[in-house]
């Protein structure tokens, strides 16, 4: 028997989206980063993990969603092979269970590259705003995908546009989004955070909290409440959401600006931070719940990483995917192809086994409901140093899947309400020391708004 807490069921509201049993793994520490970073590396798949051979969808994975029902759905920044065209997007749903389409849902009405995504409680994909025919011209509009009918519809528009907002689930039901572009002429940022309520379909403004932020912010849900705004700049803050809302100081992180690395709550109120910036190899934790959170120096990660993935494991443990260690905006000279893992416990890095190509700026990574990580895309621009456009997917499998026979769930609750106890059935329960819930991920620019662990 599981029993949940009010605040879990506010965090992951009604839908139960997975269950994962995690295993403890040993760790190879690396501590010095290496200066070869085009060398594969590989191993014993129970230590290293394993990737499967590409797979071309034809598409660069800019945006990519595991729905509900274990299907991906992804967009790219083309639009039916043509540039900026204003007012559409082929999206795609792709089933990992048989590597193939199963729809090609159509939106006649928003170019929805470089829009800000995440879940609402039951299961349909919020999408605030779009790409207005050029690199920073914001769509005001607000769609919602429906994965039961593979549908696209319009809600309310936002106040204004935006273009790399960010979009954060609140433990009531509603979605906090904040920041985008909203024209061109430089950071024409759009000041007002809104909140949208999923009862009426309508949008509430935090007229109290208007700010300027930094393009596709890392908001992550606090345990009181507050969304709190990890970076990538230095100086973090709360976001209140009630009322009119309003901004409050939070602890200051130590390495500096980390454009381009990325952010994950890896249990409640705990934050960790790495890569990005020049780039960097360093990682941060934070405790948000403590009376005076300070941030602190963990291991350092192998490689240093720009441009790169962090997805959270059912275990428990962060995986870092892609990235390069060279210099600019996306340099192709210095890629990265070994994954790593960050281990909560002893706040170390272990190198893990390499994939084939490049994952650079506009690639994703997402845990799949059977453990696995779906990792994709790459391009639209090509990065410098005679990179492409990577139109393929890998799969990679961490090591914890070749640790044996896995343990088999025969029966558990389609919903779970507030205060509820719950009951999840298996046979193999005398052997599982940990379970999990891991909510669905929906991820762009090397930031997934959507991902978090409840660790029962």
């Amino acid at each position: 028997m599981l029993a949940t807490t009010s605040s879990l069921v506010r965090k992951c509201r009604r839908t139960l989206l997975a269950l994962g049993c995690a295993f403890l793994l040993g760790s190879q520490l690396l501590t010095t980063p290496r200066t070869t970073v085009n060398a594969a590396f590989q191993g014993d798949p129970s230590v290293v993990g394993q990737w499967s051979a590409p797979i071309d969808l034809g598409v660069v994975t800019i945006h990519t969603h595991l729905l509900p029902t274990g299907k991906v759905l992804f967009w790219s920044r083309q639009q039916n092979g043509g540039g900026d065209a204003l007012g559409f997007s082929q999206t795609y749903v792709f089933d990992p269970a048989t590597n193939g389409f199963t729809a090609f849902p159509f939106n006649s009405t928003t170019n929805l590259f470089c829009s800000g995504h995440s879940f609402l409680p039951d299961g349909r994909l919020l999408v605030a705003g779009g790409h207005h025919g050029a690199d920073g011209i914001g769509e005001p509009h607000t769609n919602i995908f429906d994965p039961a009918t593979n549908t696209w519809t319009r809600a309310q528009d936002m106040n204004l546009g935006r273009w790399y907002p960010t979009t954060c689930p609140l433990g009531n039901g509603e979605t906090v989004v904040v920041s985008g572009n909203v024209g061109s002429g430089g950071i024409n940022n759009n000041t007002l955070p809104q909140v949208f309520q999923p009862s009426s379909g309508t949008w509430r403004s935090l007229t109290g909290a208007q700010q300027g932020l930094q393009l596709y912010p890392w908001m992550l849900l606090a345990p009181n409440g507050r969304v709190f705004n990890a970076g990538p700049d230095q100086f973090t803050q709360y976001l209140a959401t009630s009322g009119a809302g309003a901004w409050f100081g939070g602890p200051s992180s130590n390495f500096g600006f980390r454009d381009y690395g990325s952010a994950v709550m890896y249990d409640d109120g705990k934050v960790l931070i790495a890569g990005g910036g020049t780039p960097t190899n360093t990682a941060e934790v934070v405790n948000i719940s403590r009376e005076s959170p300070a941030w602190r120096f963990v291991g350092s990660m192998a490689f240093a990483r720009r441009q790169m993935n962090a997805t959270l494991l059912p275990d428990g443990h962060v995986l870092v995917t892609g990235g390069t260690s060279g210099g600019g905006f996306t340099n192709a000279v210095g890629s990265v192809f070994a994954a790593e893992d960050w281990n909560p416990s002893t706040e170390t890095w272990t190198t893990l086994a390499s994939m084939t190509e490049r994952r650079l700026y506009h690639s994703t990574a997402i845990l799949l409901p059977d453990g696995r990580v779906l990792v994709g895309g790459g391009g639209f621009p090509a990065s410098t140093g005679g990179d492409s456009n990577h139109t393929t997917i890998e799969y990679f499998s961490p090591p914890y899947l070749f640790k044996g026979a896995r343990p088999s769930i025969t029966s558990a609750p389609a919903t779970v309400g507030g205060g509820q106890q719950f009951f999840v059935g298996t046979p193999d329960g005398a052997g599982i020391s940990k379970v999990t819930l891991v909510r669905l991920s929906s991820v762009t620019h090397a930031f997934n708004q959507n991902q978090h662990i409840n660790i029962l």
